[in-house]
This record gives C-alpha cells, sequence and structure tokens, in this order.
C-alpha cells in the first residue's frame, strides 16, 4: 500500500494531476494509519491483551453532574467500539436520581479489547458548566472507569456456591415490556471478598446470572492474579478517592476546551472528537511510555 502510494505520487508530480495527488495523499494517509495500528499491536504482549474486555464505570464526587458524566463516559467508550468494528453489550445499567448513570457495566468483544482499554483505566475529571445548574456555574464532576479481561473457559477460577448470595429484583429503567414486571435482574455478592455483580440486560434470570458470574469470574481472576504477583497491597495503596486530585484525564469545556491526560501530558483541544470516541492517541501514548518503562526496568544497571 505505501509502494503504490509513492508510485501514484511520483506519477501526480511528473503529470501535475490533482486528482491522482488527491489519490496519493489518502493511499499514504491510510497507509500510515495501518503502520500505527501495528505498532500499537506490538505493544500489547499481555497476558489478555488480545481478547475481550468488561468495563466498569461510576459516578464520583459531583452529584447529578457526576451521574450525567458517567453516562457521557458510557457512550465516548460504546462510540470507540464501534469506530473499531467492536462489538459491545451492556449487562448493567444503575440510573441516577436525576439525570445520567450512577453506574454502568458492559463487555466490549474485538480483537486487543482489553489491551486497549485498560489504557482508560482510573479516575476521569469534567470541568464544565452545569446544565444542572439554574445560575450557570462552571462544575467540575468525577467518574471512575475500571477495565477486566472477559475470561473464556479454559481460564478456571474456583467459586464456591455456598459463598454466594444471590439476590433477585425487578429491572428499572428502559429496556423493554419485560422489566417492572418480572424478578429478572440478578445481584450476585461474593460473601468473603465483598465483591458485588449485577446485570439486568436480559429478559431471562438465567441468562442474568450466567452475566453477572462471567463479570464475577473476570474480577475474582484479576483479584487473584495481583495477589500472586503480590502486587496487592502496592495496587491498593495507590488507588484514591473518585475525587479531586486522583485523575488520570482530565476533560475541559469551560473556558477552555481541551483534554489532557496526566499519565502522558497528551493534550488535545477538540473535545467533541474525544468525547465521540477518539481516544487512540492518548492509547498510544500510554502504551508507548509503558513500553519504555519496561524496557528501561529490564536494562541492567551500569
Amino acid at each position: 500500500m505505501l509502494e503504490e502510494a509513492g508510485v501514484l505520487l511520483e506519477l501526480a508530480e511528473e503529470e501535475g494531476d490533482p486528482a491522482t495527488r488527491r489519490e496519493a495523499v489518502e493511499g499514504l494517509a491510510a497507509a500510515e494509519a495501518r503502520i500505527e495500528e501495528a505498532e500499537l499491536r506490538r505493544l500489547l504482549g499481555g497476558e489478555h491483551d488480545a481478547g475481550n474486555a468488561i468495563v466498569s464505570i461510576n459516578a464520583g464526587a459531583g452529584g447529578t453532574d457526576a451521574c450525567d458524566w458517567a453516562e457521557i463516559l458510557l457512550r465516548m467508550y460504546l462510540r470507540w467500539a464501534e469506530r473499531h468494528g467492536m462489538k459491545t453489550e451492556i449487562l448493567d445499567l444503575q440510573a441516577g436520581e436525576e439525570a445520567g448513570v450512577r453506574s454502568a457495566t458492559f463487555t466490549v468483544e474485538g480483537d486487543y479489547a482489553y489491551g486497549y482499554l485498560k489504557t482508560e483505566e482510573g479516575v476521569h475529571r469534567l470541568v464544565r458548566i452545569s446544565p444542572f445548574d439554574a445560575q450557570a456555574r462552571r462544575h467540575t464532576a468525577f467518574a471512575s472507569v475500571t477495565v477486566y479481561p472477559e475470561l473464556d473457559d479454559s481460564i478456571e477460577v474456583e467459586i464456591d456456591e455456598r459463598d454466594l448470595r444471590i439476590d433477585t429484583y425487578r429491572a428499572g429503567g428502559a429496556g423493554g415490556q419485560h422489566v417492572n414486571k418480572t424478578d429478572s435482574a440478578v445481584r450476585i455478592t461474593h460473601l468473603p471478598t465483598g465483591i458485588v455483580v449485577q446485570c439486568q440486560n436480559e429478559r431471562s434470570q438465567h441468562k442474568n446470572k450466567a452475566a453477572a458470574m462471567k463479570v464475577l469470574r473476570a474480577r475474582l481472576y484479576e483479584r487473584m492474579r495481583q495477589e500472586q504477583a503480590e502486587k496487592l497491597a502496592q495496587l491498593s495503596a495507590g488507588k484514591k478517592a473518585i475525587d479531586f486530585g486522583s485523575q488520570i484525564r482530565s476533560y475541559t469545556l469551560h473556558p477552555s476546551q481541551r483534554v489532557k491526560d496526566h499519565r502522558t501530558g497528551v493534550e488535545v483541544g477538540n473535545t467533541t472528537a474525544v468525547l465521540d470516541g477518539d481516544l487512540d492517541g492518548f492509547m498510544r501514548a500510554l502504551l508507548l511510555a509503558r513500553a519504555g518503562e519496561d524496557r528501561a526496568d529490564s536494562e541492567p544497571a551500569a
């Protein structure tokens, strides 16, 4: 593709043909995009990077604005997945009291979904003129994003049924004629760890339980993996409240418009594009930074 574009560009220069030149420029842009994608995938060599992801979003400090912000983030990630031809399914959605969502859990199915989305884990901060403030004042809101790998059946996670508390309830919010008519929604509490997962997307209680168990397996596996790597204490110490000073990225819509990633320093002025799912620049920068850190750690001391 790159060679073909180069030939077209030479031809356009010789003949002075605008159409040929335009075709060559488009070919070069497409080739560049494919090279960047190949470079990204080279960096995704983690155990589960090539597989699917389970993403949870939770509203933090900021009241109604935080719930609205969580819903904006949900749309942003669904749009990102759509841009990359990935399939998504919302497993659970808890509506906010006035607007937005308090929490949402969804799956992303596609090549390297987990590898890409794990770069988004952390607290996201929004600064804007609140649409819920009658005096049109500037507000700050927070939401957290957590990403787990979706495990295939070859990975065993032992779960004792006696350690589970399973509750059923009527699903709330929009979702079809079955909503609020049957106790189809399922909430599972893993008593030893206190992990709670729930699903209300399906009409069938059995299917909701199966989906909730899939999320529980992923969360328990991640917890076990961290413990085995003796990093749980360090990770727990590093976890911060979903509040001021803990964000990985800030989205400022007023007075200026910019999105800044505090881990890499990458800053983008087109906030509309970012909130519409244009996240690859942030993901790529963090993957490159982490790859550089790994190389530095592996180099012998002088």
